[in-house]
């Protein structure tokens, strides 16, 4: 009996050797439960590996599991939820509730598509070999990089730690945007300032969207006239493009907001209201506003894991060809959306159209073709300018307008507002994160009966 015993013993052992010499989970067997040790579990291979669960990485893997079949793309993300930052906008003047921004990161993966829930580490292109925080070897042949870009709060000195104090809010942040409503509703009298940092930023008209909405809202509740509302601009301009700058020019003028251009926000001093900006044309000098409401775009840069591997150009985006999203050295390598060199705004509309585009290019990649396909640098601005108005801006690399309906969209208009509001945020649940969205070309070709 005991021989016997020890027979099956030594035989569940050198089972157990076996599968772990195979990479390949062990089951249960008997009574015993054997593990797999962390350096067998920790490796796996990818047809296609998609860093970022963000709009572009969720899109992408949607398209490249139709490409080359399930089971044999991953994507990388940490999060257990994912946002539609957009309607941010809105969540913090108390048009929307934030529960409406979120779903699960379950629920948006694609079918066929592994979630490896974790952070990324280290990258490392020529072992075309991916490492995470937890200890993964994730290895690839082809890479998608979407890791999107990274906030700074801490680069203002008193931030983050000073939105803990009232009159203070930031619609870039899941964690600070209903504290934009609240400073609104609490608003009295003063100055409410509004500002935009010395860095690239994602949706770059979002700075001054709120300062719109607070303007509306301080009218609706009878306060307008005891507001001082300023906007603080690191930009020598209102909006890089100039179609749309003259008709925010017009409405900045019309409703008497002020426009303070080249200061940089440096500082917070939430005890005492008090926030300090750069002069960016008079170095050394700074200024200090009083403030009753402050909302805060935090200056931003590329991941940090991008910025130390080699896949980095010199300001530490990702390194990519503006026409094709391929990089510039590895081939089997692509950028997609805010972590990418892309000349144009970082916005979910510019995603959009990167992801045609970039999936044509992987395809040709994949047959060993060049690529054909260009991206022109679309991307799309939706300006809110009250509860119910938007001037919907649209331009290409050149900032030269890219206008999708056949009328002029430098105007505010109720139905740009609503297509803000109530349709995007179908398109990009339902159409765009299954990979059904590329953007509005074939709607402007049509709308413009095949003209640009």
């Amino acid at each position: 009996m005991v021989t016997r015993a020890l027979l099956i013993g030594m035989a569940v052992v050198q089972r157990a050797a076996m599968l772990q010499k195979c990479g390949l989970p062990l089951v249960r067997m008997g009574l015993r439960q054997l593990h797999v040790s962390v350096s067998s579990a920790s490796r796996s291979h990818h047809e296609v590996l998609v860093l970022g669960g963000g709009t572009g990485g969720i899109t992408m893997s949607a398209r490249m599991r139709w490409k080359v079949g399930a089971g044999r793309v991953a994507v990388v993300e940490p999060s257990e939820k994912h946002y539609y930052q957009p309607i941010w906008t809105l969540v913090g003047a108390g048009a929307k509730p934030l529960n409406m921004s979120g779903r699960p990161t379950a629920s948006i993966i694609p079918s066929g598509v592994t979630w490896i829930k974790s952070r990324v580490q280290e990258l490392d292109p020529d072992k075309n070999l991916v490492r995470t925080e937890d200890g993964k070897e994730l290895t690839y042949r082809y890479l998608i990089v979407a890791l999107g870009i990274e906030l700074h709060y801490e680069k203002i000195k008193g931030l983050p730690e000073g939105f803990n104090f009232p009159r203070i809010g930031s619609n870039y942040s899941v964690n600070f945007v209903e504290k934009t409503w609240r400073a609104l509703q609490d608003f009295e009298e003063g100055n409410a300032i509004f500002t935009f940092p010395n860095t690239p930023i994602k949706c770059a008209g979002a700075p001054q969207k709120i300062m719109y909405l607070a303007e509306h809202y301080f009218r609706k509740m009878g306060k307008r006239s005891k507001a001082n509302i300023i906007y603080n601009t690191s930009l020598p301009v209102i909006f890089g493009v100039k179609k749309y700058a003259d008709s925010l020019l017009e409405i900045v003028k019309a409703r008497n907001i002020n426009v303070n251009y080249r200061i940089n926000l440096i500082e917070v001093r939430p005890d005492k209201q008090e926030a300090v900006f750069e002069l960016l044309d008079s170095p050394g000098e700074t200024k200090m506003f009083q403030y009753e409401m402050l909302h805060v775009t935090p200056p931003m840069g590329p991941p940090d894991v991008v910025q130390k591997s080699a896949l980095a150009d010199a300001g530490g985006w990702v390194d990519v060809d503006k026409e094709n999203l391929q990089h510039k050295k590895y081939p089997n390598v692509f950028g997609i959306g805010d972590c990418t060199s892309l000349p144009t705004s970082k916005t979910a509309a510019a995603v959009a159209a990167q992801s045609a585009i970039l999936s044509n290019t992987i395809s040709m990649v994949m047959k060993n073709q060049k690529p054909i396909g260009k991206y022109d640098g679309y991307t799309s601005c939706p300006l809110v300018t009250s509860y119910n108005k938007c001037v919907l801006a649209e331009f290409d690399y050149e900032g030269q307008p890219l206008e999708t309906f056949p009328f002029n969209q430098g105007k505010e208009r109720r139905s740009m507002f609503h297509m803000k509001a109530d349709v995007m945020p179908i398109l990009y649940w339902h159409a765009l994160l299954k990979g059904l969205w590329g953007g509005p070309a074939p709607l402007r070709k049509l709308m413009h009966l095949g003209t640009k």
